[in-house]
């Protein structure tokens, strides 16, 4: 894998770069789980409950239990108790495809949209600051990279296995 060993000629310039890189990624992670599992807890959800929540408001299309599933890697029974706890805590509605009534579609309610805005607003502020560090050209290369990144994890077909 060029980059990872020192294949592509940046040696161990480039492992560390590389270590660097996961070592930030991953202290950002925690820092967004870590609001994620308090949003989770304030609103009495699961972290996947917020996962979902993420899924639905970041998609480009309606999306649909299955798309979820496929999505967060879940069961369709864990799916469904997903959206029953979303749907009794106010956050998201089912509704039925007008042209194929068996199609169900997952709704983020309006009002808990907003309530999630506010209680993530600080994790905005906190994007804003960080930008404001940048150059629009640096952020744009910033932009492709994560794009970039969630493109390679999304082709990984299943996690890796433990080395044993």
């Amino acid at each position: 894998m060029p980059g990872v060993d020192g294949e592509n000629g940046g040696g161990a310039v480039a492992l560390e770069r590389l270590m660097a890189l996961a070592v930030s990624l991953r202290r950002m992670n925690g820092e967004i789980n870590r609001l994620t599992d308090a949003f989770a807890t304030a609103h009495g959800l699961h972290t996947t409950d917020v996962s979902a929540l993420a899924a639905v408001l970041d998609a480009e299309e309606p999306v649909t239990p299955g798309m979820l599933r496929t999505r967060l890697g879940l069961t369709s029974g864990a799916v469904t108790a997903c959206l029953d706890r979303l749907e009794r805590a106010g956050h998201i509605r089912r509704t039925r495809d007008e042209v194929d009534r068996r199609v169900v579609r997952v709704e983020y309610v309006d009002e808990a949209r907003l309530a999630a805005r506010a209680f993530f607003r600080p994790l905005a502020v906190a994007g804003e600051r960080a930008r404001g560090r940048f150059e629009d050209e640096e952020l744009d290369v910033v932009l492709r990279f994560l794009a970039a990144f969630s493109e390679e994890l999304a082709r990984l077909e299943e996690p890796p296995r433990p080395v044993v």
